[in-house]
């Protein structure tokens, strides 16, 4: 028998699929701007998952604006049910996925408020039609949430700083 590698593609794709499916959850938790936890299923019988929002970054807990950005996105999404459809699992195990909160897609309105910047990894905001990236741009020249600052730092840079150097950092 030969193999047949769209059928094998098709086999592993399956699983993937099967996740593509928008899940009704409702919202227990807001680590921060871009981060949920939420509880999918029936009383008794759930699954806690945590939810990054997919497309965006929102500042830390502990950086400028940071507060702000987690009480926006728990007045949209806490102790509501949310419509999760996942895209991704990141390097930390969370769902990677789009979420819609009382009918509204929570990253859209995060980075339409100021609250988040565009994080296209895995090009998924490009692939949305670049929507966001006007949102952003409009925010920004409206001086919306972080972007009353005059030039806010975003929270992968202000990551990078704070990371303690690895002993591999003096090599190269």
């Amino acid at each position: 028998m030969r193999f047949r590698p769209i059928l094998f593609i098709a086999f592993v794709s399956l699983p993937l699929l099967a996740h593509a499916e928008p899940r009704s959850c409702l919202v227990v938790g807001i680590s921060d701007g871009d981060t949920l936890t939420a509880r999918c299923g029936h009383v008794g019988s759930y699954e806690q998952i945590k939810v990054r929002i997919a497309a965006i970054d929102a500042p830390e807990r502990a950086q400028p604006h940071g507060q702000r950005s987690r009480q926006a996105l728990s007045r949209l999404c806490y102790a509501e049910k949310a419509l999760i459809t996942e895209r991704d699992t990141d390097r930390y195990g969370r769902t990677v996925a789009d979420v819609s909160c009382n009918g509204e897609d929570a990253g859209t309105r995060m980075v339409a408020e100021g609250w988040a910047w565009v994080y296209d990894f895995n090009g998924i905001a490009t692939r949305r039609g670049g929507g966001l990236f006007k949102l952003q741009k409009a925010a920004r020249a409206q001086g919306l949430g972080l972007w009353a600052d005059s030039n806010p730092t975003p929270p992968w840079d202000w990551r990078r700083e704070r990371r303690e150097p690895h002993w591999s950092d003096a090599f190269f």
